[in-house]
């Protein structure tokens, strides 16, 4: 069974969707939703990582991959499709969704994660905090007739949309929310209902291996976890100074994304070089054209001026005179030379 699910795990190919694939499974472990959930959602701040692992349900969804068969209950759980569509709204696609029952709420929370390689607007072409408002409404909306029916809002359940931005400065590391707020603009009236129903949480992490160590034990574990270390080393780290258990499934994960990383990096080392051979390329014909417009120019100025005096000698100026027009007296001798072998 362990070298079936290892020959499952370790699928690497050389397509960077898969090594995207990858870290979303890697993401998706109980162990590291269990570290997620602990050190960024209040309601499980309290709780030890093994309390959080067995309240993380059986409904955890990765892409549209179905999970492979006989993983040990610290792997993924049952997975099944991302997709919400809502008529009239088109359809998303969540990185990774499930459901948790902290044991000091009522009922679930639905929790989504999202790995996003960029949070910055320039390479997005918008503000990611509005596309996590908009996650968060679909997450809200979307519990119409399967969490609640009819008018009863208030079982509705609390939605957390957890993002992993990787692309953050030397200086960037930290943890953001986004939720809902309430306050008394006028008047005195004071309502306990809490409204806490939607909280969007970003985690900053820093990409790059010479970084200083996140003062933050969550940043700094994803860091490490998802960095392209080598995988025996990576594997030491997390297992000594986290407390990971090396299952199967998670092994492979992390061997594979080390392999996929290190086949990235050698297909940019071969892209680079390539794109510098043509980039040399075209920048020298480029210098060459501009070199023979150059030269061309030269030469048909000095024709021109050759001819000048010519025109001046066969006209009986002396050396002199031609001279005394700003012709040097090299360039008088070559236009004699040349008078004489055209005679």
């Amino acid at each position: 069974m362990a070298g079936t699910n290892l020959a499952q795990a370790v699928e690497a190919t050389n397509d960077a969707s898969t090594y995207d694939e990858n870290v979303k499974c890697l993401l998706a472990d109980k162990q590291v939703l269990a570290r997620i959930l602990k050190y960024s959602v209040q309601e499980f701040q309290d709780m030890s990582i093994e309390e959080i692992m067995s309240c993380i349900g059986t409904d955890i969804e990765v892409g549209t991959r179905p999970v492979d068969a006989g993983l040990s209950n610290l792997g993924r759980a049952e997975m099944s499709n991302t997709e919400d569509s809502v008529p009239g709204e088109g359809k998303i696609f969540f990185d990774i969704r499930f459901s948790a029952y902290p044991k000091k709420e009522e009922m679930k929370i639905l929790i989504n994660i999202e790995a996003q390689k960029s949070s910055s607007y320039g390479k997005l072409g918008y503000h990611l905090e509005n596309r996590i408002i908009f996650y968060l409404s679909r997450m809200v909306s979307a519990q119409k007739q399967t969490e609640f029916y009819h008018s009863d809002y208030d079982n509705l359940k609390k939605v957390r949309s957890i993002w992993i931005c990787m692309d953050t400065e030397e200086n960037g590391d930290c943890i953001e929310e986004i939720s809902l707020e309430r306050k008394t603009v006028f008047g005195n009236k004071i309502n306990p209902y809490s409204v806490d129903l939607m909280k969007g949480i970003i985690i900053h992490i820093r990409g790059g291996e010479k970084k200083r160590e996140s003062g933050n034990v969550l940043i700094s574990l994803l860091e490490r976890l998802l960095s392209h270390m080598d995988a025996d080393e990576k594997k030491r780290i997390l297992t000594q100074k986290y407390g990971m258990i090396m299952t199967t499934e998670l092994d492979g994960r992390i061997k594979t994304m080390c392999n996929l990383s290190e086949y990235m990096i050698e297909r940019g080392i071969e892209e680079g070089i390539e794109k510098g051979i043509k980039k040399g390329i075209k920048k020298g014909i480029e210098q060459g054209i501009e070199k023979g417009i150059e030269q061309g120019i030269e030469k048909g100025i000095e024709k021109e001026r050759a001819n000048a005096i010519e025109r001046m000698m066969k006209a009986g100026a002396t050396k002199e005179q031609i001279v005394s027009y700003g012709y040097t007296q090299e360039e008088y001798a070559q236009a004699e030379r040349l008078l004489y072998v055209n005679a």
